[in-house]
Parts: structure tokens; sequence; C-alpha cells
């Protein structure tokens, strides 16, 4: 249908595009509900598409319809991309289509199909189905060397001395010794390789440990448990039939591998699915009805029984299926949804489950919603690897001007490669190796760091990535908050209870309400009609008493908690709670329940007197304060949706038999259904503004005739085939009407410590905070509010849910419209919106000064990462705490996880690991600054060591007609890059510029690191200059200076090169540290003593004369002594900015 949308406006549509537009603005928002599905079928018909344009172009702007127009300047800016984009990624482009057809001609993938799985009946299974292992390995046995060299060969730099190094094998290409060459190049490699194997050995260690996991399983032969294997080879039969008891006496240690849809148990469980979406409520599932009827376990092999499931998919939060039973008369049909179903990586927290398996192995939605691991590269690695093909191409260039200049005597291709090779030290392969010692070395102050105990660093090639994010995407639940709620406050209208105040409900409650008992056998007792009743009611002003009495009943019998007690009677297929065992203690009892907001209104009713003690799917059990067991029959359950955003009950007292409707939700959608009051919108911001999460309780009396009359029409709508869910709400809805409101309450969630302070601490240092949860949306911007994720002053867009393209046309025009406001989004309209307008929406949400994206799905989450990655070109960081984040973790360029309820899954699949979110502040602002400044200076000083030999060498070639000829040979190359130089350089990793506490302190000082001013082109030209001008003087004063032997110019400049270089550290440091003095004095130690041995290159009796100290001293003063008086000068007249607070 979208492709009848015209792509620019029309003149003659733009009155009626107009109403259009303004009849959509004028929705109130959810509360006006009732009109969006006219609106929307309105929009869907196709005579009205072609009114509603929706991307832009020139005619648009020129019919001003700036309206309708999403980002021109987004549009602007692609088509300008276009044919760079065309060009640079041309050769990228067809080398990854070539590796895309070989890896698929090599590994073709199964199509994906729905299957019918029969119970007991293996041999029935049309098709097989893979093996129900996982694998995060990155290589095998076969692939482990051809893949690291290739990940290391694929950058110049490592490519470049390769080719180096073997051309010494060619007799007229050979300059000096092969250890020269081959021992750095091997070095680098020895390290990659080993440190590589260790990653890959404890990746297929984590592996084993799920794989090994053990289970039961019924066969046919005996119907008995006997215990297998979690690898073995009946795992992959999916007609298996298994029982899973809980995870505390099963002892297994880990969650079930396989996938279940629950067919025999005490018709419902229990299940945790922390490490699927993220959320550590346990969620209940519900048995096959049918199969509840069969005597024993083993009669599930007796009977004739399918189940048809959906193909695999990505989606954790549906399923859609049927189980068919053949040998009854008629044929029994049920149909399965996803509260029939358990997925792997779920764990059967209360209860006993028999299910079958569906899914395995990669088809499992826990598997395909893992990306594969990627190996990550940080940015400076790139900066530099750029920079090393600049320097080739100067390389090369100097290399030509050699042989030009020589005027292409005889064989001048072998000259232009030996000179090649004679300037190859422009490229120092020791950059490699210094680069990685460093990356070391910033990986062990890390996790030496007493501030921030237990962080671990697990990648350690991208720590310089900390000091260069821009965007942190963050889950929500046990990263930004313990996922503790506390009920804080009970407000009924005209009198309000806080946390002080609790002790006068425990009052009230304590005494009996003879006005509530009254109404109550009134209402038993009359057969007065409903209407009446109802208008009749809100006449008789009720005692704060008997409100309080209602509004805490109404809290105990609304939701859907379970009580758990932890004493059984039986372990096995058959455990049961023995009555006897069930004594109500309130130390034995335990609630459990889908949300952890109703565990928070069901303790705090157990806190104030109300207690619940008992509830299966038919009826609940509450204690009074005075000790009297009060039952309740369940006669229906509205669960709560993302779309009703409430929830309801129908219950009946079997004391009374009064019938009572229920019900609670969030204040946008409870506003229109209860009746007129003047107090609950103002409450409702009140406690909005406090952090607070707030739910609405109403109820409704109903009479039997009332309830029979719903319970036929919801039976009818239940079994209607199509518009099923439209039908049944509408029914709902028709109970919904003039609902007496009771009370409003308020839950916090409690924050992680020092949540607040550490993201004002980011945002401070110009990091955009992105909050992905897969909670629901109230939840999502209650907790961004609280949190200060978004500052009470400042606007939220709450992005309206669409569906469809032109849908999401307008409501992206509407956010387009507003200015420094906060984006909330979700995930079903995230996907409509990046189906059709990415470019659009990427540029709309990055100007956001945060944004929160709820109902997200681990792939959601990860393309969210690679969405910013592709549009922003700058750093993102994922934080995350659960399984459900592992995605969005691997997808950034930087992944930290965080050790906490829900498990070490996140924390072993990141780069770094942080116990608490307070630590990710100074993990940036002082490890992440530190690390990249440092391998920045370290970087180019290496580069500067090369650069200046190099130039020596050119001006030596020069003098002596072009001749190449090497300098310096032999183990004068390999010392001046090792012994005599490699210490004070490599100690630059620990030089810093400002203190830790004052980077905590200033946070504005992690900004100038996303410039990425500290390694840039310009700084590196300026190394460049020095570098000539030190090369020139040193080479140049040496023949100047000579007297009669040429071995005299060796010595005299190879020791004043010495020296430079030391002092050259000694300028370049900021801040000196104890171990900066000991490199400098052992190394010039090391030369002074190694010169009574290098009678090979050096004349000894010379270089202990006078005329020797003289010489190198002068040399070394005319190299150096400008540099420091034009450092001095620009500290005094363009001071950087950290000079400022430390002065």
């Amino acid at each position: 249908m979208a492709d009848q949308i015209p792509l620019y406006p029309v003149r003659s549509a733009a009155a009626a595009a107009h109403r259009k537009r303004a009849a959509y603005y004028s929705a109130a928002g959810p509360g006006s509900g009732a009109e969006w599905p006219s609106r929307y079928q309105l929009e869907d018909e196709s005579a009205h598409l072609d009114e509603m344009p929706l991307m832009m172009s020139e005619e648009g702007f020129e019919n001003d319809e700036s309206d309708y127009h999403t980002l021109p300047r987004a549009r602007t800016a692609r088509r300008r991309r276009g044919l760079e984009r065309f060009v640079c990624g041309g050769w990228k482009l067809l080398c990854a289509s070539c590796c895309d057809w070989l890896v698929n001609i090599c590994q073709r993938k199964r199509e994906l199909k729905a299957r019918t799985v029969w119970l007991g009946c293996p041999e029935k299974c049309e098709e097989k189905h893979p093996r129900n292992s996982i694998k995060n390995q990155k290589y095998n046995i076969f692939t482990f060397i051809p893949g690291v060299l290739y990940e290391q060969f694929k950058f110049f730099l490592n490519l470049y001395f390769l080719v180096v190094s073997c051309s010494q094998f060619v007799p007229a290409l050979k300059i000096g010794y092969l250890y020269t060459y081959w021992a750095p190049l091997g070095f680098v490699l020895a390290v990659t390789i080993m440190r590589e194997a260790i990653d890959e050995f404890r990746r297929f260690q984590r592996d084993k440990e799920v794989n090994s996991q053990l289970y039961s399983k019924l066969t046919v032969r005996e119907s008995k448990n006997s215990i297998g294997h979690g690898i073995s080879e009946d795992v992959r039969k999916s007609s298996g039939l298994f029982y899973c008891g809980p995870l505390a006496p099963r002892g297994s240690g880990g969650s079930q591998s396989w996938q279940k849809r629950p067919l025999h148990s005490a018709s419902s469980c229990f299940i945790r699915t922390d490490q699927l979406d993220g959320e550590t409520d346990w969620k209940l599932k519900v048995a096959v009805s049918c199969t509840q009827r069969l005597p024993a376990l083993g009669d599930l092999f007796s009977i004739s029984a399918y189940v048809y499931a959906q193909k695999p998919q990505l989606d954790i939060h549906s399923f859609e299926g049927t189980f068919t039973r053949e040998d009854s008369d008629p044929p029994i049909h049920e149909s399965l949804s996803i509260e029939n179903t358990l997925w792997a990586n779920t764990i059967v927290a209360s209860g006993t489950v028999i299910g079958v398996v569906i899914y395995t192995g990669k088809e499992t939605r826990s598997v395909m919603n893992t990306s594969n691991p990627k190996n990550k590269v940080g940015l400076l690695d790139l900066e530099l690897n750029q920079l090393t093909k600049a320097l080739f191409v100067a390389l090369v260039a100097l290399s030509v001007v050699m042989v030009t200049l020589q005027g292409f005597v005889g064989p001048w291709y072998r000259s232009l490669f030996r000179f090649l090779l004679l300037f190859s030290y422009i490229i120092p392969i020791s950059l490699r190796v210094n680069l990685d010692m460093g990356k070391a070395a910033y990986g062990w102050m890390i996790m030496k760091d007493e501030s921030i105990p237990g962080t671990v660093v697990r990648t350690s090639t991208i720590p310089e990535e900390l000091g260069r994010l821009v965007y942190l995407l963050t889950d929500k639940t046990g990263t930004l908050t313990q996922n503790e709620m506390v009920f804080k406050r009970l407000h009924l209208g005209t009198v309000s209870y806080g946390a002080d105040t609790m002790d006068e409900i425990q009052g009230h409650l304590r005494n009996p309400c003879p006005q509530m008992q009254s109404q109550a056998g009134g209402n038993n007792a009359s057969s007065t009609p409903p209407r009446k009743a109802q208008s009749s009611a809100p006449k008789v002003r009720k005692s704060v008493s008997s409100r309080v009495h209602e509004a805490v009943k109404a809290i105990a019998l609304c939701h859907n908690v379970s009580p758990v007690y932890e004493s059984r009677a039986g372990v096995g297929g058959e455990a049961e709670y023995a009555e006897a065992d069930q004594d109500f203690s309130d130390g034995n009892r335990t609630y459990q329940a889908a949300s952890p907001d109703e565990v928070a209104l069901v303790q705090w009713t157990e806190s104030v007197g109300l207690t619940l003690v008992s509830r299966d799917l038919g009826s609940m059990q509450l204690r009074t304060p005075s000790g009297q067991i009060q039952t309740y029959c369940i006669l229906q359950m509205f669960p709560f949706t993302s779309e009703s955003k409430r929830m309801g009950v129908i219950v009946r007292d079997e004391s009374t038999a009064e019938i009572t409707f229920y019900m609670k939700g969030a204040d946008v959608a409870m506003s229109s259904v209860v009746q007129y009051n003047d107090w609950l919108e103002e409450e409702c911001g009140n406690m909005a503004r406090e952090g607070l999460r707030t739910l609405v309780v109403a109820k409704r009396a109903l009479t039997e005739e009332q309830y029979q009359d719903f319970e036929s029409r919801y039976s009818q709508a239940k079994l209607s085939i199509h518009d099923r869910a439209l039908k049944v709400a509408a029914v709902v809805e028709s109970l919904e009407r003039q609902m007496e409101l009771l009370c409003l309450t308020g839950v916090e969630d409690r924050l992680q410590a020092d949540v607040r302070p550490t993201l004002e601490l980011l945002r401070n240092a110009g990091i955009k905070i992105w909050m992905l949860t897969g909670d629901k949306l109230e939840t999502a911007t209650c907790i961004a509010k609280s949190s200060h994720l978004v500052s009470r002053t400042q606007d939220i867009h709450i992005f309206r849910p669409v569906t469809n393209r032109g849908e999401a046309h307008l409501e992206l025009n509407a956010f387009r419209r507003k200015h420094d406001c906060a984006l909330v989004i979700s995930g079903d309209s995230l996907e409509v919106c990046l189906k059709y307008y990415e470019h659009e929406l990427a540029e709309l949400a990055c100007q956001c000064p945060a944004v929160v994206c709820c109902r997200c799905s681990p792939t959601q989450k990860a393309r969210i990462a690679k969405l910013l990655q592709h549009h922003t070109g700058k750093r993102t960081c994922a934080v995350g705490d659960g399984g459900n984040d592992v995605s969005m973790i691997q997808a950034a360029d930087c992944g930290i996880g965080i050790e906490g309820k829900e498990g070490r899954q996140a924390s072993l699949a990141a780069d770094f690991s942080v116990t608490q979110f307070r630590h990710i502040g100074r993990l940036l602002m002082v490890h992440g600054r530190s690390s990249y400044k440092r391998s920045a200076a370290l970087g180019q000083f290496v580069m500067h060591r090369g650069l200046i030999i190099s130039t020596m060498q050119a001006v030596f070639s020069s003098v002596f007609y072009f001749a190449s000829v090497p300098l310096y040979q032999g183990f004068l190359m390999v010392g001046y890059a090792t012994i005599y130089t490699m210490f004070p350089v490599f100690s630059l990793v620990l030089d810093q510029d400002v203190k830790p506490e004052t980077a905590m302190l200033y946070p504005e000082l992690y900004k100038d690191l996303t410039k990425g001013r500290s390694l840039s082109f310009k700084t590196f030209l300026v190394w460049v200059l020095i570098s000539i001008y030190q090369g020139g003087i040193l080479m140049y004063g040496a023949l100047l200076l000579f007297e009669s032997e040429f071995v005299h110019v060796l010595a005299i400049s190879f020791t004043a090169l010495i020296l430079t270089e030391l002092l050259m550290v000694a300028l370049t440091i900021r801040t000196w540290h104890w171990l900066m003095a000991v490199a400098e004095v052992l190394s010039l130690g090391c030369y002074v003593a190694s010169l009574a041995f290098l009678n090979e290159y050096f004349d000894v009796a010379f270089i202990t004369t006078v005329t020797f100290v003289w010489k190198v001293s002068a040399i070394t003063m005319v190299s150096c002594l400008p540099l420091y008086v034009l450092k001095y000068l620009k500290r005094k007249l363009s001071p950087p900015s950290y000079t400022k607070l430390t002065s």
C-alpha cells in the first residue's frame, strides 16, 4: 500500500491533507484512544493515500508544504555523500560480495519452516532439527591460524612489514641481518596468537559448560525418568518428552538449553526469563488443558497427539501453534500461545513441567537473537593505520626522488627497492609492539584501580575507545535500577498516606468497618437493578475508614501474584504441596508475579495487615488482621497488555456471594473509565515528579445477572475466528464504565547506587545517553525521570504507536516541530520507522538530549547500536547486565557488562566488566581519557623515532652520491629500537596531564577527546617537521664536525641521536613518574656501557676524548633547545585547557 503513496506533495490535495493533519494533531494522546481506530482506518483507505505525501522533494518546498517534509537537510546530505560512497566503497563492496558468495556456497543456510511434532513418535517427524548445542567460538582447529593471520595482515602496517621481511630472502635486496626484520614481526604475531588462543579457549570452556547441562527425559520404554546428557544424540530429537523441575533441587546451575511447551504439570508453573528479556520477575505459564485429565505420565505415550508450531522467528513475545489429539471423538483442537511456551534460556522457578521439544540449537529464540561476535578495532588503530598509509606514500615518493636524482643508472628498479628498504624505518614495526604493550598496561591499571574494584578487562585491544565515546546505550532493569519496588504512597482523594503514616492504615484495618459490612449485606440481599445501584452509591459519603478498607482490599485482590512456600511434600513429577505444610507462616512465604510492581503492592498489603496466603487458578485467600481467612473465587482475569495499559479481575466473595470487578492501570488509561473526580490528574502529576510509578485502582459491583450476561458474550468473543482480539476487547470495555475510583498508589523503583550523579557526569562530558529496555513505556518513562536521565524541566515527546508508513510520517513531522525534548519510542514503532524512514529518524533522534526505547527486543538493541555507528560515525558504548543485552554489547564499539542479579552472561560477553554502574564514570573519565591521550602520544613518538633516523639516512645517501648504502647496520639498528630508547618511550604510558580527581571533577575535559585533536593529521605533520629538522641537524652536524675518518661520523651522529631521543621523551612528559626517571637513566647507562663492546662500529679511542663529548653536546643542543623554547612559548601564549585547572 505504501507503494501507492506519491513522493512529493500535490497542490490540489493541500486542503484535504491539512484537514487530515489537523484531525490527527487534535487527538489528545492515549486518552483519546477511542478515536484512533477510525483515524487509522481512514488513513489506510487507498482513496486517501494520494493526499498524503511522505517524502521530500524540491517541488515540495516550492509548494510551501514544509509540514510534510521530514528533514530536508538529511536528504541533501544523503545525495551529497552518494558519489563519495560509490567511489570509496566500491572496492569494499566488491570484496564483501565475493566473500559472502563464498560463505553461502560453503555453508548454505537451511530454510526455516513450520513443523509438526508428534508425541512419542520420532519416526513421524518429517525433518531433522539442528543439534541442541551452542557455539560462540570465532574459529575452529583448522581456521584458527589462517583467521588470526588474516585479522593481523588486513592492517596495512603489518602487511607492509611482512613484505619487507620476505624481501630479505632475496640476495640482491638484502640489507642487514634477517633478525632485524623478522624478530619484531615474529614477536608481534606470537603475542597476538597467544592472546587470541587464550580468548578462544575461554569461549570454548563457556560453551562446554552450557552444553553440558543435565536434563531428564521420559522414554517410551519405561514411564520413569532416565538421566541423560545435555549434548547427547537424543537432544536433537524434537519429539522427545522432557521432565523439568525447579532449579534448586535439580542443581543443574543454569537455564534449560531446549524449548518446551508445558504438557503435564500442576496446570501452571513459574519461569524466570532474565537471560532472555532482562526481566527478573517470575512469569506464569499454563499447561495444555486436555493433558491435565490424564491419570499418569506414561499415558502421554498412549495418546495420538501432535503439536503444530510456527517456523522459528526472532520475536520472543509471541507464539502461534495448535495442539491436536486425534484419538478422541471428536478430535480435540487447542490453540497454543505465548502463555503455553517455555523458551530456551528460561528457568523453571516453581512447579514442575513435562514438555515437548519444538526448537533446538540454532533455531531457539535466544540463539536467533544473539549476533555473532566481531573483532573490534579501536578508532585510534584505524587512525594510525591511515597515518601509516600516508607514511608509505612519503616513503615511495622519497625513494623515487632518490632514484631520479641518481639518474636511473643501471638496474634502477633494484635501486628503487633498496631505497624502499633503507627508508622502511619511516614506518616502524615497533609501533605495533609498543601499542600492544601499552594496551596491556592500561588494562592492568584498570583492574588494579582500588576505586573501581572488581573491574575486569576482557578485550585488551580497545582501552582507548573508552576515551572517544559519544553515545552510551544502557539497559534499565538491573543496570540503572535494582529492580526492587517499594510502596511509597496511597492517595484516597481527600487524604494521602506516606511511609511515615502507614500505621494509621493498620489502625483502620484492625477496626471492623460497619458501613462496608452493611453495604455488602445489602448488595447480597437486594435485587436492585445495577444502574440504579450505581447511581445511588456515590450519594452516600463513605467514611475514611471504609474507603481505606475498600482500597486495601482492592489492592490485595487485583493482581496476578502467587504466594510460594518453600516446604514441599514431594519431589519429582507429582510434586505437590501438602496441606499440613501450608501453615501460612509469614517467614516461609515469598511472592512471585510477572511484574515487580504487583509484588510490591501485595507485600504492602501484608505489612498493613491484609495478607495473601493462598492462590491458584480459580481462587485466592486473604487473611485479615484478626486472623480470619477470606476466600474469593476468581471468575475472570484480564491481564495487563501494552495496548490496554490496565489489568482487571472479577471475583466472588465466598461468604457473601458478592461479585466485584476490580481494575487498576495507568492514569492515561483509567481516567476515561472512572467516575468524575477533580484530583486524579493533579496527584498523578505530583507523584510522577517524585519519580514514583503510579497506578489507579477502581471497582464496580456486579449482579449475578450482569455477570452471566457478560460471561456469555465474553465466551462467544473468545471463540470467534476473525478479529478475536477486537471483539474480546469490546466486550471487556462494556464493563469499564463509570467505575468507582478507590485510590491512587505510588511505587518507587530503587535506583542503583549513585546513578543520578553518574548520569549527570556523563552528560557534562558530552556523552548522549540512550536507554534501551524491554520494559513497558510508562515504567521506562518513570525511570528516565527519576534517574534524571531526563531533567524535570525537559519536555518529553512520546512517539505514538504507528503501524504503517503514513502514521510514521505524520508522527515524525509532529516530532520534528519539537525542540530540545527527550524522545520515548516503543520497539514496534521503531521497527516501522526504521523500515521507511531510517535516516530521518536517526537524524532527529541524534539531536535529542536523551532517548528512551521501550519494549526493545535484543535484536532491536543491536540494530540501534549499528544505526548510530552508520549514521553518525561516532563511537558507541553499550551497557547491560542480562543475556538480552549481549547482542547490543557485541554490536557496539565498546561493550560494558555489569555483574548483577541476571547472571554473568553480559559480563562475560562484554569488553569490560564492572560490578556497579557508578564505576563507569571513573572508567571513562579517568582511564578512558588517559588511555587515549597516552596512546596518541606514544604512537606519534614511535613514528618520530622512525622518521628521524630515515631523515638521517636520506641526508647520508644524498651526500654520498645517492648510494643505497645503510647508515647504521646490525646491532646499532636493533639497539636503537630496543634497549637504547624502548624503556623511556614506553614510559609515556605512565604520563598524565591532570590528576584523576581533577578529571572526575571537570568532566568537560572529556569533550575535547571526541574531536580527536590528540592524534590528527595536524599533530602528525608537526611531528614530521620536528623529525626532519632534528634528523637534518644531527646528520649535517656530524658531517661538518668529523675530522679524518668516517667512523667518527657514525659515533657522533648515533650518540647525538640517542641523547636527542631521551631529551625528547623528557620534553613530551607532562607529569613525571619515578619509573620514567629510572627508564631514562637505565637507557643512558646501557648505551654508555655498550660502547665498550661496539668496536666494530665505533672508534673506542675517539669516543673517550673531550672532542667527541663537546661535538655531541653541541649537535644535541642545537637539535633540542629550539623545541624547548617553542614549547615554553606555546604554553605561555596558548595554554591547553587542563593547565588552567592545575595552575
